[in-house]
């Protein structure tokens, strides 16, 4: 099932072009990489996909809600806030998964969202698949580590059940196996029936995402645009 379609996608601004030209076909199941050097408007692209910025050029067809992962200076850590206290704050403004839409959610979500009042930081990165990851539950925001705000992003963003699942420049301060790991986590987010799109410098070798490049060096110098979370007018097909 087709869960995001751009076509021809662009964002131009009185600066010039943030992006254009995208085509960019997610199905549930699918892990997708968007790639480019900074400033090629990896995370303004991000976020029209998941219906948080707005595009001027092209066509955006998206079906079923879209959740954020760590997007920097849009969705991030609280850093006076454990990792524990963000689940379960997530959680408690989640509430309980309506009975209509149990179906539509995926199995894992629904067992945290449940679980909220017991062991929800358990719950919530069994129901991730990111049991292998030390993930210390009392830590803050301000201390954790490149990875473990990626972590922390996928964590929370999956308790929603959404379609989408975005996340922002993943290989960011990492190292080689720390970028493997985060690789191989996303790649088992979209084993579990999400569309995961992430964007990145470069993907690992040997990786199973589908790569999209944006930002190709013979194209005009894209503007830079300061990412913010403003929703768009993108038309939204349910299921």
């Amino acid at each position: 099932m087709q869960i995001v379609e751009a076509s021809g996608l662009g964002l131009r601004t009185r600066r010039g072009w943030v992006y254009r030209d995208v085509d960019l076909t997610a199905e549930a199941g699918e892990l997708h990489a968007v790639t480019g050097p900074p400033g090629s408007g990896r995370t303004s692209l991000l976020l029209a996909l998941a219906g948080r910025f707005p595009h001027t050029d092209g066509e955006l067809r998206r079906r079923g809600p879209a959740a954020l992962g760590q997007v920097a200076g849009v969705h991030e850590p609280d850093p006076t806030l454990t990792v524990a206290e963000h689940i379960q704050e997530r959680l408690l403004l989640l509430g309980p998964v309506p009975r209509r839409r149990r179906q539509l959610v995926p199995v894992a979500a629904v067992r945290a969202r449940r679980a909220y009042r017991r062991d929800a930081f358990a719950a919530a990165i069994a129901g991730a698949g990111f049991t292998d990851v030390p993930l210390d539950p009392d830590r803050y925001g301000r201390d954790l580590t490149p990875v473990e705000r990626q972590v922390l992003g996928l964590v929370l963003a999956s308790l929603s059940g959404p379609n989408l699942i975005v996340a922002d420049d993943v290989d960011a301060g990492s190292d080689a196996p720390e970028r493997e790991w985060i690789w191989s986590a996303l790649a088992r987010l979209a084993d579990q029936g999400y569309a995961v799109v992430a964007s990145a410098r470069a993907v690992e070798p040997g990786g199973t995402a589908i790569v999209h490049r944006i930002g190709d060096p013979t194209l005009p110098a894209p503007a830079l645009v300061a990412p913010r979370a403003a929703q768009d007018q993108t038309p939204e097909v349910t299921a």
